[in-house]
């Protein structure tokens, strides 16, 4: 697992959690770690940098947005690029069996599943799970292509991400990536994966009712335009 990767993650007001995730990233795993700061009014970019990642700054509000960022400030050498949440509900061990499945069954995407895995209880709320069951069920139905969760953590090859040209700069980031992967027949997997209760910070999607309903809306839509979206030439 030597080949170039990197990690981006995405943070907004993470302080409190951010420099205990970088501590937690397997040694080695990455030759470059970005932490993009999308607007934080606390800490989180010098937390950043004391614990060794390079971080950009995003002032541009969305999930989405950051990730795009991230992608932005890449070294030319990267291969692949791996994605986890900053509040360390993602277990960053996890990482090491998402990267070696990549590698080792020359995919082109793999997903880390909280569903196939053993989540915390009360880490996922029943808003949060059945989104996901809908989502994947829609995924499914239209494409052929099982998944069973849209999880943040998540590792991709960058020839792939040119191929699925995301659009999305907010809450359809994670699931447009699935769909189009899909759409496109790219090979994709999953793996089970941990998942644990926020410990700091609050929630910037599943913390409200009004947040959730938002991301699910947003989600359905954004499945809707990979459905309705032409293909590129060649496909």
């Amino acid at each position: 697992m030597s080949a170039p990767y990197a990690l981006i993650i995405p943070a907004l007001n993470e302080a409190q959690s951010i420099g205990r995730l970088l501590a937690q990233v397997p040694a080695g795993l990455f030759s470059q770690i970005i932490v993009v700061d999308n607007g934080s009014r606390d800490a989180t970019a010098e937390a950043s940098r004391a614990s060794g990642a390079q971080v950009v700054v995003e002032p541009r509000r969305g999930y989405g947005q950051a990730c795009q960022t991230g992608l932005a400030h890449l070294k030319r050498e990267i291969t692949a690029i791996a994605f986890i949440d900053a509040d360390l509900s993602d277990d960053p061990a996890d990482l090491t069996t998402l990267v070696r499945c990549l590698a080792e069954n020359q995919l082109d995407l793999v997903i880390g599943s909280r569903a196939l895995g053993n989540p915390e209880p009360g880490s996922l709320t029943f808003l949060q799970r059945f989104g996901n069951w809908l989502s994947t069920k829609l995924i499914k139905l239209i494409w052929g292509v099982s998944f069973t969760d849209l999880g943040p953590l998540r590792v991709i090859r960058r020839s792939a991400l040119l191929r699925l040209d995301l659009r999305d700069r907010d809450f359809g980031w994670t699931v447009e990536m699935q769909a189009k992967a899909a759409r496109l027949r790219l090979g994709v997997s999953e793996v089970p994966v941990s998942y644990r209760r926020r410990k700091y910070g609050r929630s910037k999607i599943s913390g409200t009712l009004v947040g959730s309903a938002r991301a699910g809306f947003k989600i359905l839509l954004t499945l809707y335009r990979c459905w309705r979206m032409a293909l590129p030439p060649g496909t």
